[in-house]
């Protein structure tokens, strides 16, 4: 208890230095963006902005979910970090929009631009992306609220090393066109991410099974465990990222209801070991009063 504490602290105390360098690089982007004209460096403040919130909102979701189960929330709070990374990756796409917006503007009508400020403010920027995108690299792996944030980091390393392609550009050639052209790169991209990344929590939300699960071979495992004549009612989803539950109604073979016990443990085991699957609620039938017209994935009806 008091490793995993102490773990849940550093992680933390992580996301707090994240959000503190986040704001502080927002404003320092703001001001250069302003100072020089450029719509790209002022798109990648915002994406920083977001960024900042976006960890913010990780922050709270990752403490919330701790909390322990209760009569409100009988399956805990674990699921408030799907909940956050559905408002980290819905924000995303409403700033990718804007972008594309404002670029197309600046497209019509380019503005003059400061091509120095530009470069000096974006190069600043990609180290301290970097630093934050390591800060929450190793916790992302693990969870899909994290990851959320993570990626907003790497889109924003990315949009600074645009701005300062586009920012040489304008030091080298005048070429203001490529400021706007880059704040289109850097929204595509944003778009795409969010849009790929967003389908699996949704899915998790959905009470969606685990997208690698085979279900027909979920059955089949089961329904070879000595004395199981049949597998109904099944319902595979996902509590979080790396937890599944399951459930399903089983029929015991005619003449074993003294040995349920003994299967009901030798289903877990192989579910545990085949698929991971450590929650299960299994409703065990005698074969002759089994469910009538059963579906064996889900319920007969909606």
């Amino acid at each position: 208890m008091g490793h995993n504490h102490r773990h849940h602290a550093h992680g933390d105390r992580k996301l707090t230095w994240a959000i503190a360098i986040n704001l502080a690089l927002t404003v320092a982007q703001i001001i250069g963006g302003v100072l020089s004209g450029s719509i790209a460096l002022i798109a990648d403040a915002i994406h920083n902005f977001a960024d900042a919130g976006s960890l913010l909102i990780a922050l709270l979701a990752r403490r919330i979910s701790r909390r322990p189960t209760d009569a409100d929330m009988t399956f805990g709070y674990a699921r408030a970090e799907v909940v956050a990374a559905v408002i980290n990756y819905t924000t995303l796409i409403v700033i990718g929009f804007y972008l594309v917006a404002e670029a197309v503007m600046r497209l019509i009508n380019p503005p003059e631009v400061d091509g120095w400020i530009m470069v000096v403010v974006a190069g600043i920027a990609l180290v301290i992306d970097l630093g934050t995108a390591a800060l929450t690299f190793s916790m992302s792996k693990d969870s899909v609220n994290i990851r959320a944030a993570f990626l907003h980091n790497i889109a924003d390393a990315l949009g600074s090393v645009a701005v300062i392609v586009a920012g040489g550009a304008v030091l080298l050639w005048d070429a203001r066109l490529v400021d706007p052209l880059v704040t289109l790169g850097i929204a595509g991209y944003i778009l795409w991410m969010a849009f790929s990344e967003i389908a699996p929590v949704i899915r998790i939300l959905m009470l969606g099974s685990p997208p690698q699960l085979d279900i027909d071979a979920v059955i089949e495992v089961m329904e070879q465990v000595p004395d199981v004549q049949e597998v109904h009612h099944l319902h595979v989803w996902q509590m979080s990222k790396h937890r599944a539950s399951l459930e399903a109604h089983v029929v015991v073979a005619e003449g074993c209801w003294d040995d349920v016990s003994t299967i009901k443990a030798a289903l877990r085991q192989q579910l545990a070991i085949r698929f991971a699957i450590l929650h299960t609620t299994l409703e065990m039938e005698k074969s002759a009063e089994t469910c009538a017209d059963a579906a064996r994935i889900g319920s007969a009806t909606p």
